[in-house]
């Protein structure tokens, strides 16, 4: 693990959040340098994305030039609007006969229970959120698409505390992997080695008190390594990320969420597939672990 680092620990890739505390949702923005490669895979049952179809296998684009994660559920994906006009007046996105057109990935979490329904972020809150990305450490807590994000919901709504968006970083050999993730679980959390973050039993055998009231969640990864890897080979990393949701969340992967993680291979440093794979596990984990605490919700 490298100490204090997050998802812009890799070089080139810059993060932004826009926030509203009082409505509780927000968007989070990750820009990525390019060329890239990005893939991607879905486990939950109730997903809300844009443009996940061009990060599948055999499709022509596999570059894109950022990623939003928004709250909102499905009304979120506006977000990316803005994030893609943007990026037009940068000068950014996939080369065709009429000019550059921006290729913006999108998914959303379910918040509208927390906040105030009636506020969800557009396009000029993507577009804030943009114009707010840094290379610096990501802001981890209850902001971006974060903001209204909670957890443990499954055993009831009193069970339930905040969630957030978390991120770590970690080095194998010469490459680095971060991982950001936007925790809103159904489930309760855990860390990599079994420890209890949000109370509840480490095997969820029972049947979810209130459904589905409570277990409309979802939670987001997105994953940047510096290496050159195919879009096959990200995605045995994104396997492996949604393995550490599974060991992490529990339940995951419902049919009340839209459990999601993106990867994206942006650098060409060479490395040991295998081993990158594990380290994209481990980085998960910590960005869970990462969320819960700085928002404060470990050990309530």
């Amino acid at each position: 693990m490298i100490d204090g680092g997050t998802l812009t620990s890799v070089a080139g890739v810059e993060v932004g959040h826009w926030s509203d505390a009082v409505a509780r949702t927000g968007v989070t923005v990750i820009s990525f340098p390019e060329p890239n490669v990005a893939a991607v895979e879905v486990r939950g049952g109730a997903p809300g994305s844009r443009e996940t179809a061009v990060l599948g296998h055999g499709m022509r684009v596999e570059t894109i030039q950022a990623l939003v994660f928004a709250g909102g559920s499905a009304f979120g994906l506006a977000a990316a609007d803005g994030v893609v006009r943007r990026l037009e007046a940068d000068g950014r996105g996939h080369p065709t006969l009429v000019g550059r057109v921006p290729i913006v990935p999108a998914a959303v979490v379910y918040d509208l229970a927390v906040g105030d329904p009636a506020v969800r972020p557009g396009p000029d809150q993507g577009a804030a959120a943009y114009d707010g990305r840094s290379g610096g450490p990501v802001a981890m807590g209850r902001v971006g698409a974060g903001t209204g994000a909670s957890v443990a919901g499954w055993r009831g709504p009193e069970a339930r505390v905040d969630g957030g968006v978390g991120s770590a970083a970690v080095a194998v050999g010469d490459v680095t992997v971060g991982a950001l993730v936007v925790v809103n679980a159904v489930g309760d959390a855990f860390t990599l080695s079994g420890e209890p973050l949000t109370g509840g039993s480490h095997i969820p055998s029972q049947a979810p008190v209130a459904r589905p009231a409570v277990m409309e969640q979802t939670t987001l990864v997105a994953i940047a390594i510096d290496a050159a890897l195919t879009r096959a080979e990200l995605s045995r990393a994104t396997v492996r990320s949604h393995d550490a949701l599974g060991a992490c969340l529990r339940p995951a992967h419902t049919r009340f969420d839209g459990d999601a993680v993106f990867a994206v291979a942006c650098g060409d440093r060479v490395g040991d597939v295998d081993a990158i794979a594990e380290a994209v596990f481990e980085a998960t984990g910590r960005a869970i672990e990462a969320a819960v605490r700085a928002s404060g919700s470990a050990g309530r």
